[in-house]
């Protein structure tokens, strides 16, 4: 996998340099955040008893852990066995595992939700149908993706990441290509939602989207640009 010019095996490397800290500092970002929790609970009530549940890029597993307080059954998937082992630690009884989302260890249609909480903060322009296209494959039909980014056009390159010194890249997105993409690998885009950022102590100051879809249905509606 190349992402943003960056293979996986440096942003694997990259994120367990900085998984200590960044679970210290984000496995309780929720309490900030209530529209993402509302955002949340909305996707929970149309998963609960429907079947499995992955919380793809799960970091540290805040947002798995919340889905399961909610009764979803989930489990969160990272490309970092450091975060991996951080979210085990800190989420008890929740089940986390290592994982590519650009090749998905997981069955055909095995998948009820998922949930892609800046999952692809990582991933280039070119690669995103790719990522999509994997999604796709693993949701039952009908199965629904929530995936939440930045929105914008540009590719930031920092230096370091909470004290850390790093290599990859974050990229920002338009709501309009996200939504292209999706549908070009069979997803009907139910509803967009966009936020502005947070106050600065609490996140990166940038504006928000949120993205609910289906996988393998035709003709819904789609509500676009509900701005909050």
């Amino acid at each position: 996998m190349v992402a943003n010019g960056t293979s996986a095996e440096s942003i694997r490397t990259d994120y367990d340099r900085v998984a200590g800290e960044y679970a210290r500092q984000l496995i309780d970002e929720l309490e900030h955040k209530p529209f993402d929790r509302q955002i949340l609970d909305r996707f929970a009530s149309q998963l609960m008893h429907r079947g499995e549940v992955c919380d793809i890029g799960c970091g540290p597993g805040q947002v798995a852990r919340y889905l399961s307080d909610l009764g979803v059954s989930v489990f969160g998937l990272d490309l970092s066995p450091q975060m991996v082992e951080h979210a085990r630690r800190l989420n008890l009884g929740v089940e986390f595992r290592e994982g590519n989302m650009l090749a998905l260890d997981l069955p055909d249609e095995s998948l009820a939700g998922i949930v892609a909480f800046y999952a692809i903060v990582n991933l280039s322009h070119d690669l995103l149908a790719s990522a999509f296209r994997e999604m796709a494959r693993v949701l039952r039909p009908g199965g629904m993706l929530l995936v939440a980014f930045h929105v914008g056009d540009d590719v930031i390159h920092p230096k370091e990441l909470f004290g850390s010194p790093i290599s990859m890249q974050f990229c920002m997105f338009q709501p309009s290509v996200i939504v292209q993409r999706l549908t070009d690998v069979g997803f009907t885009v139910e509803e967009i939602l966009e936020r502005q950022p947070y106050a600065p102590e609490v996140e990166y100051q940038s504006r928000r989207a949120y993205v609910f879809a289906r996988a393998g249905v035709s003709g819904a509606p789609t509500k676009v640009n509900v701005i909050v």
